[in-house]
């Protein structure tokens, strides 16, 4: 058996995560099916408690009130706009990894009925609040 050497051990596994990482930041730019301006996905975080299903989507600079959030057909769908701020819109760019433009994130959620979908802002994510009904 031949001992692995560290330093090639570590570089082809800090390969895998680049290309990794690179194969996730592309998808935030697909051209998603049946739309005809590109959309980029945001991450999420669903988290269910005793009474609520909490959606947590990473979206800085989104104002609650101007992002769409609605349940059809067992997912909810969170769109929008992230626009670059108008005082940028002159500026030098020298790096932008944070994406702008038209969003839209379909999650699938779990089996349940929900009354309500409030939206607000938490440490520069929009928090959707689903209100879990008893079944009827």
């Amino acid at each position: 058996m031949t001992a692995r050497k560290p330093d090639i051990f570590m570089w082809a596994q800090m390969r895998s995560m680049l290309n990794e990482a690179d194969e996730m930041r592309g998808r935030f730019f697909e051209l998603r099916k049946g739309k005809a301006t590109p959309t980029w996905e945001p991450p999420a975080d669903v988290i269910e408690t005793a009474t609520e299903l909490l959606v947590l989507v990473a979206l800085p600079g989104v104002d609650p009130n101007t992002a769409e959030a609605a349940i059809q057909n067992g997912e909810l769908i969170v769109g929008g706009t992230r626009r670059l701020p108008e005082s940028l819109r002159t500026a030098r760019i020298h790096r932008m990894e944070l994406p702008y433009g038209r969003f839209e994130r379909r999650i699938a959620l779990p089996p349940g009925r929900y009354d309500a979908v409030k939206r607000e802002a938490a440490d520069g994510c929009l928090l959707i609040r689903l209100h879990k009904t008893e079944r009827t």
